[in-house]
């Protein structure tokens, strides 16, 4: 398989951090989201014409975008997504909240205040993506207050998606201090076997084979 991403992502960072718990192998391409659109490989919107990323090619040259749906594909028949149809039901609804609720205000944030080159463009945003972003670890912080786990008190696709973006909420100025259930997730979530680390993106191929 070949997974087009950028070390700094999130999203990227879901899949890779799936990949390795599966040790599943895998060929990296960095794509730089953060320049000229035009230097990307031509390749890369043959596949993607939204020229998103991450984009999984697998091995039958079929292609998936968008890290949810990569993610739920990767996890069928696997310890990371449950056979029963409504505890997939309830994965799915953390996933789409992450992306409806917690992604759109909590990577945005992070985005401007500490990976763009000046958060200025943003800058009338950033106050209501500090709100948005509150009110999402608040829902997260009281449903973790009694249970280890999003669902079913079991490791899934749907602490990965969470966990990518909330374990660095505070590059986007997010406070985690008076969310201690959320802080004790983090942990759980970090001492999975076969974790590795946003940072660790340069050599996430080779601690997937």
């Amino acid at each position: 398989m070949i997974l087009y991403d950028h070390p700094l992502s999130g999203n990227c960072y879901k899949v890779r951090l799936l990949l390795a718990h599966l040790k599943r192998p895998y060929e990296r391409v960095s794509v730089d989201v953060l320049g000229d659109r035009t230097q990307r490989p031509a390749e890369f919107f043959e596949q993607n014409p939204a020229g998103k990323i991450p984009l999984l090619v697998l091995d039958d040259g079929r292609c998936l975008a968008e890290s949810n749906a990569i993610m739920s594909y990767l996890a069928r028949d696997t310890d990371y997504l449950p056979d029963d149809a409504f505890v997939q039901a309830q994965v799915l609804q953390w996933m789409f909240f992450e992306q409806n609720q917690h992604e759109t205000s909590i990577a945005a944030r992070r985005y401007w205040v500490s990976i763009a080159e000046s958060s200025e463009p943003a800058a009338a945003l950033l106050p209501a993506w500090s709100k948005a972003g509150d009110r999402a670890l608040e829902v997260m912080e009281q449903h973790l207050r009694t249970r280890d786990f999003f669902v079913g008190e079991r490791y899934s696709i749907a602490d990965i998606a969470l966990y990518a973006y909330t374990h660095v909420a505070s590059e986007g100025e997010f406070d985690l201090e008076p969310l201690p259930a959320v802080r004790s997730w983090l942990r759980r979530v970090a001492a999975q076997p076969g974790h590795v680390r946003i940072e660790d993106g340069a050599d996430a191929s080779s601690a997937a084979t």
